[in-house]
């Protein structure tokens, strides 16, 4: 049996039969700071400090602070790529594991206050938040825990500065999309490790940035992916994990877990996947032949965000304190493409049909409304939607969605027909949805397809279907 549910002016216009069967199927949610999270889908990581000038991956905390000196930080430029790059936000290292602070902490001794850089009154983060403003860009923030310089590191008074050197973050530089953590544990200037007070630190976060994702590997927010490559590594990607006896670091779910998640996870915490543009973290002049192609990281692109999973991609400023020529070169092709290759929907507008019934119709899924949606059972040769272009056109790109604010993640397996030759031929087949999926095959020509739900954990409500040649 079909079901269609839409907005009022759609009631009107096709009489649809409304159900509650979709509530007798509770799955877990996003939140409203997850659902906004999902559609920032792409950002761009800033790896900067004392280790863009030591060369090295990890910093010892002993570096002087003399050695941050960026003799031409240009937060704007960086900003302005990361729009041509097509991202939608930043996150930058505010501290890494060598405690070193780009803003003036009052909880450390080792920040730019005491570096010649902007002769000790400079903040980085000050000028990267006013520069987002300024381009309409999302900020985050990394604050490791691991903190190589700070005395106190390995006591218990250290989780008490770690809290204060959060709120600093948290309330001096306006609303953040992410927080970013990660469970690096190590030994501090004093040989002994720190016991951190994870919850407590999520406590602070919640209550001083309650739109922001919290980002580690066991969420609460976002999970990370396992790998450092960017990718979900196959089809299937939940964004629902189990965390119970889990924990940070060494204590995580299996990588092959956290990319692929649960499949009756108790808790939305969906995918995000990190890699870097050069082959490390910071910037090293050795690496500057090094930068991913534009065509790699349209490849990155569709296996993390095309599979229902963020993508943060590190930018790692140089010594200059800019994002490198070469890097950027690479970034603004990829952004190029990506505009490119969704900017005409095919099926905009088209009308389309559920299952076998009669009536076609103009909503619901190809409007562009995220708000419009349908939902149908899983019945054999009944569970699809057909799509009809109008003439034949050619198109080798999907991209679908369910509606996970209202009803979470449902479809396990679907796949896509075209009609060819008087029959229904498939040309594509996957599993999850979730938030996104966009599914690429050979390029075909075709007038109609279809899209088929063949397994799903309930009836499966999606609200958008967008057709592409690229």
């Amino acid at each position: 049996m079909i079901r269609l549910l839409v907005f009022a002016l759609f009631f009107s216009l096709c009489a649809p039969i409304l159900s509650a069967q979709s509530d007798l199927h509770k799955f877990p949610v996003p939140t409203a700071a997850q659902l906004a999270w999902h559609d920032t889908e792409f950002y761009l990581f800033f790896h900067f400090g004392p280790n863009t000038f030591t060369n090295l991956e990890w910093g010892h905390g002993t570096e002087p602070e003399d050695v941050f000196n960026p003799t031409a930080l240009d937060c704007d430029q960086w900003c302005r790529i990361a729009k041509q790059a097509g991202a939608h936000g930043v996150v930058i290292t505010a501290k890494h594991h060598d405690g070193f602070c780009l803003w003036p902490s009052k909880y450390s001794g080792h920040t730019v206050r005491e570096s010649k850089w902007r002769d000790g009154k400079g903040d980085v983060l000050r000028e990267l938040s006013e520069a987002c403003k300024r381009h309409g860009l999302k900020l985050g923030f990394y604050l490791s825990p691991w903190d190589r310089n700070h005395p106190q590191y390995g006591t218990p008074e250290y989780n008490d500065v770690y809290v204060n050197t959060l709120t600093e973050l948290l309330t001096g530089y306006g609303e953040l999309f992410e927080i970013w953590w990660d469970g690096a544990n190590g030994e501090g200037p004093n040989g002994r490790k720190q016991v951190y007070d994870f919850h407590r630190f999520e406590k602070v976060a919640a209550q001083l940035q309650p739109k922001a994702v919290i980002f580690s590997d066991i969420g609460p927010g976002c999970r990370w992916a396992g790998n450092e490559r960017g990718l979900i590594l196959t089809e299937t990607n939940w964004c629902t994990l189990d965390t119970a006896g889990f924990q940070r670091g060494l204590g995580a779910p299996p990588t092959d877990t956290l990319n692929q998640g649960n499949v009756n996870g108790a808790l939305w915490i969906p995918a995000e996947c990190d890699v870097s543009i050069r082959p490390g973290w910071f910037y090293h002049p050795e690496e500057d032949d090094k930068v991913k192609t534009p065509e790699q990281l349209w490849d990155i692109y569709l296996k993390s965000v095309g599979r229902g999973a963020n993508l943060i991609l590190n930018v790692p400023p140089d010594r200059r304190g800019r994002i490198h020529e070469r890097d950027s070169a690479s970034l603004v092709a990829f952004g190029e493409k990506l505009r490119k290759a969704f900017d005409k929907n095919l099926a905009e507008g088209k009308p389309c049909r559920l299952g076998q019934g009669r009536h076609w119709f103009e909503a619901g899924i190809t409007d562009e409304n995220r708000n419009t949606f349908a939902e149908f059972d899983v019945v054999p040769e009944e569970s699809f939607f057909e799509i009809d272009l109008k003439k034949k056109k050619k198109f080798n790109t999907l991209i679908i969605r369910e509606k996970i604010e209202n009803y979470g993640q449902r479809v396990q397996v679907f796949s896509v027909k075209i009609w060819e030759k008087n029959k229904w031929r498939e040309i594509a087949r996957s599993t999850t949805i979730g938030a996104r999926k966009i599914l690429s095959f050979p390029q075909v020509k075709a007038r109609k397809l279809r899209i088929a739900v063949l397994a799903a954990k309930a009836p499966p409500v999606l609200n958008e279907v967008r057709v592409f040649r690229i």
